[in-house]
């Protein structure tokens, strides 16, 4: 909902275009071209955590030490301890309710104990290390001091994504570098060497060299597990497991988890993803089940993702207005719709209701993720256990839920096994959303009540004052 860049110029002087609304209305072609620098850091906010201001836009910038500009994907877990921390004991002001801003902070504090006229490399990394044993939670980072260079760092569990790669200069000799949350941003502007930086590694880009430490080294890696169900896009590939591929594979074990529940009482006739996600496990379910696969929801490009969108009435209008059932694949049929997962449940009740209005017969409804009964604290803005469909339910309170004739859950086993076929050497996940472990260690029941109170559909529904703007660095007109 909100989206920032930030350059740096001659002298470390720092140029900005940051604000509320969608990339295309934000980075116009006029403002983009004020900017100017040699290297930049960029956001696109997705709000997990503080409020929906403009001066909650990222990039994030403190003036000293050094001038720092933090960019921030995923969630603090100890974020009440670290605002105390940084009022009571290192006296810096924190002026929004964004974790992305206690971060900023804790790396500048870090930094501003060196007391030195000029940092270097070994600075970056003692004060991110030193982050690293403050800060829980789930971090990708990119940062940038003015005049020096860009650092790009992974939290120590490597819950969030974070890849780097290079290409040859577009001007001049060497190379341009660069860092993004998923492979397909760099495939598309021709970076080669590309790779995922790994948990608990600090990247550093000055203008002379690119430096690197493994600062923390975890006994396993686990990324969060969602990233490939829904999150991620499909041509991207994310600690070394193409994202597409583990969505086929998540198809086939749906689709054989489908054929036991069923058994001789298969009568499905047909397939129908639920645009756009579920298309490759739909696909593959379907060819492992013999059945045909038919596109029967066109989509209306211009409605966003109703997973994100504030309150639960504006999401049931907006499936109607995004999607569109086609008569001639559901009349007289009996219909198995596919889809990524099933969370609050309100688009699946909205689409299996329509698919009904159009003729089908029978509407099964399968998940190629399992069933979701916890909150996420990583990143990813769930609902409250309140809010989820399955939290708490049997799957046939589910399918009456959602009006399905059944339901149908991937098995977490099988979708953990379909991400590590491509890359053995994890062996687990974050899977807190499925099984309610969290693997930070720190969630306790208190925090999830907090962020219950916090992040319910009711609480984020209400108005803010009208005279309620927060101090921002702004030059967005």
């Amino acid at each position: 909902d909100a989206a920032g860049i930030v350059t740096c110029g001659h002298k470390g002087r720092l140029f900005q275009c940051k604000g509320n609304g969608m990339v295309r209305d934000v980075f116009t072609p006029q403002r983009l071209m004020a900017l100017s620098g040699y290297m930049g850091v960029a956001h696109v906010r997705y709000p997990t955590a503080g409020t929906p201001a403009d001066s909650e836009a990222q990039p994030f910038y403190v003036n000293s030490p050094y001038g720092i500009v933090m960019a921030h994907n995923g969630n603090l877990t100890n974020d009440s301890e670290l605002r105390h921390f940084l009022d009571y004991d290192a006296h810096r002001h924190i002026n929004t309710d964004s974790d992305s801003e206690l971060l900023l902070n804790i790396f500048a504090n870090n930094l501003q104990k060196t007391g030195k006229f000029r940092i270097n490399e070994q600075d970056i990394f003692s004060a991110i290390e030193s982050l690293y044993s403050e800060c829980r939670g789930a971090y990708a980072v990119t940062a940038m001091l003015a005049g020096f260079g860009i650092i790009g760092f992974r939290d120590p569990h490597g819950i969030r994504p974070l890849v780097f790669g290079r290409r040859k200069a577009l001007a001049g000799s060497g190379y341009d570098y660069m860092f993004a949350s998923e492979s397909v941003v760099l495939d598309a502007l021709d970076f080669t060497d590309i790779e995922d930086v790994q948990p608990g590694e600090v990247i550093i880009v000055s203008k002379s060299a690119v430096t690197r430490r493994r600062l923390v080294v975890e006994s396993q890696i686990t990324p969060c597990i969602f990233e490939y169900v829904y999150f991620a896009r499909p041509d991207s590939t994310i600690d070394g497991i193409p994202v597409y591929n583990a969505r086929l594979d998540m198809g086939v074990k749906l689709a054989r988890n489908v054929k036991r529940a069923l058994g001789a009482g298969m009568d499905i006739d047909v397939v129908i993803p639920v645009p756009d996600t579920s298309r490759a496990a739909a696909l593959q379910l379907s060819h492992e089940l013999g059945l045909p696969y038919r596109e029967g929801f066109n989509k209306n490009r211009y409605v966003g993702r109703t997973f994100i969108m504030p309150g639960q009435e504006m999401r049931r209008k907006n499936v109607r207005r995004k999607l569109n059932a086609m008569p001639t694949e559901f009349k007289d049929l009996n219909v198995l719709l596919v889809d990524d997962s099933i969370v609050r449940g309100t688009t699946s009740q909205e689409i299996i209701q329509m698919a009904r209005d159009v003729g089908a017969k029978k509407v099964y409804f399968a998940s190629a993720a399992p069933a979701i009964r916890y909150p996420n604290v990583y990143g990813i803005d769930m609902p409250t256990m309140k809010e989820l469909v399955a939290s708490g339910n049997s799957n046939d309170a589910v399918s009456a839920a959602i009006g399905a004739d059944r339901v149908f859950f991937q098995d977490l086993d099988d979708l953990v096994a379909s991400c590590r076929r491509f890359n053995p050497s994890i062996t687990a996940f974050d899977t807190s959303v499925f099984d309610g472990k969290y693997i930070t260690g720190d969630v306790s029941d208190e925090y999830l009540q907090k962020l219950e109170a916090r992040c319910s559909d009711a609480s984020k529904q209400k108005p803010e004052p009208a005279d309620s703007e927060v101090i921002g660095l702004h030059n967005y007109k």
